[in-house]
């Protein structure tokens, strides 16, 4: 099995749960400090070896496209006036890496999202990744799943634990025994009711697949709200090949809702290297502040 070379990444949806600030902008580039949602999955990507992302978008999505392209008026301006450190920062993705895009005419789930990257990937193994699930880990996540891959050649799902009364928001998977810091999958439901889920280790955003997945995507049959299920092709996978489930090192951040993406900010905020200082002496303050004002 070949290394894992290519990344998806599905970015069609509407960020619904955004509205206003989505109304005309992708959620996927709303700013964490200083970047958007989808720049921090890219450099993930690109971290891990990855040479071709592959986006899949919507008629909305214009934007990120822009912003992984050259923008010579802007850089032309920099370079003229020597400001060579912002210059770099427009520097989005290295040369050698390739962006592509592919229109998901109809938003037929994530089953289906990823389906639309066969034409490129083709018969290689290939990662996918949810910018709305923003993970900070060192090494970065999906480089911790790609080297699993080179040593093992199995699909492998990145998870965490979740309370119970959450399952019904995730993919849930149940596994045998841990071994080694990895879990054999041995079988996966698509948002659970806390009473009959099988585990509370849930997927989240992370996946490097076999191409075996897409005879699957192309088997199954809609399931919730006439969806193509990416989990009901792993479901079936899993009668043909071994599946991992990965406990990944690092944090997420769910930043689909409004209170994840308020805590990576805040969280990325404090540790960036030119503002990190200054902004975690003013929460200190606030804190003092607050207990000041409480005593």
């Amino acid at each position: 099995m070949k290394s894992v070379r290519k990344a998806v990444f599905p970015v069609a949806g509407l960020g619904s749960r955004f509205l206003p600030a989505t109304k005309a902008n992708p959620k996927e580039m709303l700013p964490v400090v200083d970047k958007p949602l989808i720049q921090y999955a890219v450099e993930e990507a690109v971290a891990a070896g990855c040479t071709d992302l592959i986006f899949i978008t919507g008629r909305t999505k214009r934007s990120i496209a822009d912003h992984f392209d050259k923008a010579y008026e802007l850089e032309h301006e920099l370079e003229m006036k020597q400001k060579h450190d912002l210059l770099a920062l427009c520097n989005t993705v290295p040369k050698h890496v390739n962006c592509i895009y592919i229109r998901q005419a109809e938003p037929l789930g994530l089953g289906h999202a990823v389906l639309c990257a066969e034409p490129v990937v083709g018969d290689e193994p290939f990662a996918v990744l949810l910018a709305d699930d923003l993970i900070d880990g060192e090494p970065p996540i999906l480089k911790q799943m790609t080297d699993i891959f080179d040593r093992f050649g199995r699909s492998i799902l990145g998870v965490q634990q979740v309370p119970r009364s959450q399952t019904g928001s995730y993919g849930i998977v149940s596994t045998d025994a841990d071994v080694g810091g990895l879990y054999g999958v041995t079988g996966i439901v698509e948002k659970p009711k806390p009473d009959v889920a099988p585990s509370t280790l849930a997927v989240v955003g992370r996946y490097v697949l076999t191409p075996r997945i897409f005879h699957h995507l192309k088997s199954i049959t809609p399931g919730a709200g006439g969806e193509l299920q990416l989990t009901d092709a792993i479901a079936a996978l899993l009668n043909e090949e071994a599946v991992l489930a990965y406990p990944f090192k690092g944090t997420r951040y769910d930043c689909g809702s409004k209170l994840g993406y308020l805590q990576a900010t805040v969280a990325l905020a404090r540790k960036h290297p030119e503002v990190g200082a200054a902004f975690t002496a003013w929460m200190d303050a606030q804190e003092v502040s607050r207990e000041a004002d409480a005593a």
